[in-house]
């Protein structure tokens, strides 16, 4: 056995971690076990949790479905998100567009916000976004 830091062979037992010998070498000072457990979801598993977001369903459903933590989820779904635009490039301003409304709060039921969304309803992609109260004041605007 070698110390997986340095490589030395002057390795000594040094109690246990759980139901593992723990080893520690001479050299270096480094603690370590025999062989680790592989820990995490299999591939398969992410996969099916990412088809089932981008299907529509809650990170919660999920998690109720395949018994995989909703955090998980959604750490899979940044991770994935990452390398991807923005936003697409818009070609063409569309003649017809559709505009969606999403009322929530924030903290209590006191502190209302909108969401307002404008698709283009012939082709896939957010024209614009805008998130603020029912004023005329717009907070952000895409």
């Amino acid at each position: 056995m070698k110390c997986p830091k340095c490589g030395s062979s002057h390795i000594r037992k040094n109690g246990k971690r759980g139901d593992k010998q723990n080893h520690i070498c001479a050299d270096c000072g480094r603690q370590f076990i025999d062989s680790y457990s592989v820990l995490g979801y299999s591939q398969d598993i992410k996969k099916i949790c990412l088809k089932m977001y981008c299907n529509g369903m809650g990170f919660r459903q999920i998690e109720r479905c395949t018994d995989v933590s909703h955090n998980s989820v959604i750490n899979w779904v940044r991770e994935v998100a990452k390398p991807l635009p923005e936003h697409p490039p818009i070609e063409t301003i569309p003649d017809v567009g559709e505009l969606d409304e999403l009322q929530t709060f924030v903290g209590s039921k006191k502190n209302l916000i909108w969401l307002w969304t404008a698709v283009n309803h012939f082709s896939q992609g957010i024209l614009a976004w805008v998130l603020g109260d029912r004023s005329s004041q717009r907070e952000h605007l895409n």
